[in-house]
């Protein structure tokens, strides 16, 4: 019985697999192993033979990956180091504004269960001040970048 389980679950990872990169002979017909051929829509769907093309229209509905190339896309949406440090500094951002508010609960709730407990309060507020000054750096880090920036004749 364990065999089978684990046979069906192989099949039902492989089986997706499978069908997402499965092309349409329409595709195949229309490229015919001629990578420089512009993207076209061709019965539904959206044939590219190259690439580039499938990376600049990849996010797109029923965009096909050209036929006999392994295409591998740039995750960060990013050509140049200006984007990749902006990119970042978003992130890091992103991820204090969800940290910050849930840090200062946490030290709330340490302060209320205290109970007179001098170390757990201290403990909290080590944690609230230490939250908001963590958070002040990352708010200035956006201002600082850009009179870096504007002094060094950036952009």
């Amino acid at each position: 019985m364990k065999k089978l389980l684990i046979i069906l679950a192989i099949l039902a990872l492989i089986f997706p697999a499978a069908t997402l990169f499965a092309q349409p002979q329409e595709c195949i017909n229309y490229c015919g192993g001629n990578q420089d051929k512009e993207i076209r829509s061709v019965s539904g769907y959206l044939c590219t033979c190259n690439c580039d093309d499938y990376c600049d229209n990849a996010d797109e509905e029923n965009v096909q990956h050209p036929p006999d190339l392994a295409c591998i896309c740039n995750p960060l949406a990013a050509t140049e180091f200006g984007e990749i440090r902006d990119n970042i500094v978003n992130f890091i951002f992103t991820v204090a504004v969800v940290l910050a508010p849930l840090m200062i609960i946490i030290a709330g709730f340490l302060f209320v269960t205290a109970g007179g407990n001098l170390e757990q309060i201290n403990r909290a507020k080590a944690i609230m001040i230490w939250t908001a000054v963590g958070f002040l750096i990352i708010l200035l880090s956006r201002g600082i970048m850009g009179v870096i920036e504007k002094l060094l004749g950036a952009r």
